[in-house]
């Protein structure tokens, strides 16, 4: 069973990657195109996403997966809880299935906590305790930590604009978070290594 599930698993797999592009892609898009209706570089009566935006949005999700995937599949399938083929295959199908209906639908979903999600309720099927809560219990911490934060930025970034020079500001402080960011990635990979 477990050999038929790996292969299978090659499928469900490709599903989420389908999705996930539907559905997170998507929202960046929406987010860029706002952007250049408000500053007047797109007209919002004769509406068309420019095909850079597109390949730009595309790029950047593709260059994210390829960044820290591994190390969310790592944290959801192992650390998590430790998943069957036939059980990852489950959670995939199932997250899979949810993103394409809520894009069809059109609504927002974020890929992370749908996954999650289908792998908590995979990995808690054995037994309660085949989860380990406290890393689930991280997880959704950074899950509702995130929202408020990502404001408290938009609304600094936004005050900072309104200054004289503001826009000078606003980029070099997103350049020198970028790098602090790129850093602390890097020290964390030396460290894992060593």
């Amino acid at each position: 069973m477990n050999r038929i599930f790996r292969r299978l698993q090659l499928l469900s797999a490709g599903f989420v990657s389908f999705t996930h592009g539907t559905n997170d892609a998507q929202k960046t898009i929406g987010i860029i195109t706002l952007a250049l209706i408000t500053t007047g570089h797109a007209s919002a009566n004769h509406f068309d996403v420019p095909t850079w935006v597109i390949v730009t949005s595309a790029g950047a999700t593709a260059a994210g997966t390829y960044a820290g995937g591994w190390r969310i599949i790592r944290t959801l399938g192992q650390r998590v809880t430790r998943l069957q083929p036939a059980e990852g295959f489950a959670a995939e199908t199932v997250t899979a299935t949810l993103l394409y209906f809520t894009a069809r639908l059109g609504f927002p979903v974020s890929t992370a906590h749908a996954i999650s999600s289908a792998i908590l309720g995979a990995g808690a099927t054995k037994k309660a305790s085949a989860v380990r809560w406290g890393i689930a219990g991280n997880i959704v911490l950074a899950w509702l930590i995130t929202i408020p934060c990502a404001g408290l930025v938009g609304a600094g970034d936004e005050r900072l604009t309104r200054v004289p020079a503001g826009n000078a500001l606003a980029v070099t402080l997103a350049v020198l978070i970028g790098a602090v960011a790129l850093y602390a990635s890097a020290r964390r990979r030396h460290l894992a290594t060593t």
